[in-house]
This record gives structure tokens, C-alpha cells and sequence, in this order.
């Protein structure tokens, strides 16, 4: 049974908001600067002794600062992705410091617990699928006009990190945190905004990596397609925009209509609730984070920025 922890919610945005709801009776007070509605502006004036985690949903820029002083003051932490720093000696610092506090510190990507996230990564340790050939990747959604109106969101690489970090990451997911493959930019777009609303970058470093990004699909959508050598497995929306569909096809040999198995979810989005539960039983394992893993994201996604002409990855706040 999980102990009980105290946690403070930093930032009351979209985000802050639906981590209040999860972590429900948990909560002890809400840190915001702005929110009237917040019961502190800094988490400074909230009493060391009054919390033991704290769930930061906060702009990438005050992060940094955030969770050095969380951490060095032997709090848990649960921050929203993605975990963007300018180099990775800055993430390395924080993984040593929550190593050297004996506390956690775990970046969220929710999309790991998605039923058919888990499902693929499940068919796909089990040699079913034998060698991957090709993988594709497909997040589209509308927020494009919300991003050019915002006084601070619209700068810098745009969709790259912001969904971009979410399919990189369910790579990893899927094939091993031992993946160390070389991606290149082969499209970069502004369509309608200054900083990119739309990136499809690949590798031919391993399987055929096709992932592709975009603000300018007006109706939300997840699409995955993998092809191996003893069939294929695909995936189509996910649950929070629902009906979800898994299919996993067979091949027939030397060649014919391969059998499937086909699995539709209608259901609300189970993946904010398996997130929450699964840190707090990290922090009362005193388990492992998750920074190693931000390591190899940060690198790899400045890298593509600087590919498609952008210098920095992090966007300014005001």
C-alpha cells in the first residue's frame, strides 16, 4: 500500500489543473504567480515541512531553478515534459543531485501508458513482430493559432519538442533505452506560424524512422505503422480522442492476406491516473528517475533544431 504523500502543484495552467484533479486529496496548496486562485506565488513561501513532492507544470524556462531547489531540499518531483535545457550538463546536475538526496525525479510522458502504447511494446519484446523493417509516427493536432497568440509560446523549434519530445520518447519506449540512432530533418515548416507548426524528421540509422509532427491538423490524431519481418502492427488515435484501435497482422509466407487481431478502446483517457500512481510508487520505493532519459531527448532534439536553423530550443518568457 503507498504512503501517504503531501504534494504541492506548481503552476495552474492546463496541465496544473488536470494534475490537481488526479492527485485529488494529496494536494496540500497550489504555487502559481499569477493565478488568483493559487494559495502561494512562490514556492518558497510554502513550509518545507507541509509537502513531499511537488508536481511542476510550469513554462520550461523556470524549471531549471525550480527543481534545483525542490530537489536540493530532498523533494520528490514529477515534471512536465519536456525537460528542455540549452546542455546536458544542466539535467546531469539534477540527476546527481536527486541521486545524492535519495529522492525522485521523473519527467512525464503519459503517452507510455496508453493501453496500446503498452500493447506494442508488449508484441514487440515478445519477437512476434521478429525484425522491424520500418516505423512511422504520426501527432497532429489544431493548436496552432492557439501557440502564434500566446505572448511567449510562438519562439524557437515550435512543434519539435513540444510533440516531437512525446514521439521520440515512445521510440525509446518501444525499442530500448539503448537506442542511440542519428535523426535528420527532412521537412521544417511555418506555415502559419513564426516558430515550426509542422517537422517530419527520419533516420535510416537501424529500422526506416519515419516521425511527423504537426499544429495544423485540425482534428486531433495519432497514427503509428510498424513493419517487420513476420508482420505488422498499427496503431489509430489514441484513447483521450477515442475510438482507439490496435491491429496486429500476421504474415502469411511466400505471400497472402495475413490474419489480424484487432482491438477497439472506447474509454477516457487512463493515462494521467497510471502516471500518477506509478510515481507516487516511485517515491515510496525510492526508485529511479528518469533523467538519463532527457539526456539522449535534449541532445537529440537541439541537435535537429540546429539542423533546421534554429540556435535555441527554449522559448523566451516575457
Amino acid at each position: 500500500m503507498n504512503s501517504i504523500i503531501r504534494v504541492v502543484v506548481i503552476g495552474l495552467g492546463v496541465q496544473g489543473h488536470k494534475r490537481q484533479a488526479v492527485s485529488g486529496d494529496a494536494v496540500v496548496a497550489v504555487v502559481d504567480s499569477v493565478n488568483p486562485n493559487a494559495d502561494y506565488k512562490s514556492i518558497t513561501d510554502v513550509n518545507l515541512n507541509d509537502y513531499d513532492a511537488a508536481l511542476v507544470c510550469t513554462p520550461d524556462e523556470a524549471k531549471i531553478e525550480l527543481l534545483t531547489y525542490l530537489l536540493g531540499n530532498g523533494k520528490h518531483v514529477l515534471v512536465e515534459k519536456p525537460m528542455l535545457t540549452e546542455t546536458d550538463e544542466e539535467i546531469e546536475m539534477l540527476r546527481k543531485l536527486a541521486l545524492e538526496k535519495e529522492v525522485v525525479c521523473y519527467t512525464a510522458y503519459n503517452h507510455r501508458f496508453e493501453p496500446h502504447f503498452v500493447k506494442m511494446k508488449e508484441l514487440i519484446e515478445s519477437d512476434q513482430l521478429g525484425k522491424i523493417y520500418s516505423l512511422r509516427m504520426f501527432y497532429g493536432n489544431g493548436t496552432a493559432r492557439l501557440v502564434r497568440n500566446s505572448a511567449w509560446r510562438d519562439q524557437a523549434a515550435g512543434v519539435l519538442p513540444d510533440l516531437g519530445s512525446h514521439l521520440l520518447d515512445t521510440l525509446r519506449f518501444w525499442l530500448g533505452d539503448d537506442l542511440d540512432i542519428k535523426f535528420e530533418i527532412r521537412s521544417a515548416n511555418c506555415h502559419e506560424n513564426r516558430s515550426f507548426d509542422h517537422v517530419v524528421i527520419g533516420s535510416n540509422d537501424g529500422p526506416a524512422v519515419q516521425l511527423e509532427m504537426n499544429m495544423l491538423s485540425w482534428r486531433n490524431h495519432f497514427t503509428c505503422d510498424i513493419y517487420a519481418e513476420k508482420g505488422s502492427a498499427h496503431i489509430e488515435s489514441l484513447c483521450k480522442w477515442g475510438p482507439s484501435t490496435f491491429i496486429h497482422r500476421t504474415r502469411v509466407l511466400p505471400a497472402g492476406r495475413p490474419p489480424e487481431v484487432s482491438q477497439t478502446l472506447v474509454q477516457p483517457d487512463p493515462t494521467w491516473d497510471a502516471e500518477y500512481a506509478h510515481f507516487i510508487d516511485l517515491c515510496d520505493s525510492r526508485g529511479q528517475g528518469n533523467l538519463s532519459n532527457d539526456i539522449w531527448l535534449n541532445r537529440t532534439l537541439r541537435e535537429l533544431a540546429q539542423q533546421a536553423g534554429v540556435e535555441k530550443i527554449l522559448p523566451e518568457k516575457p
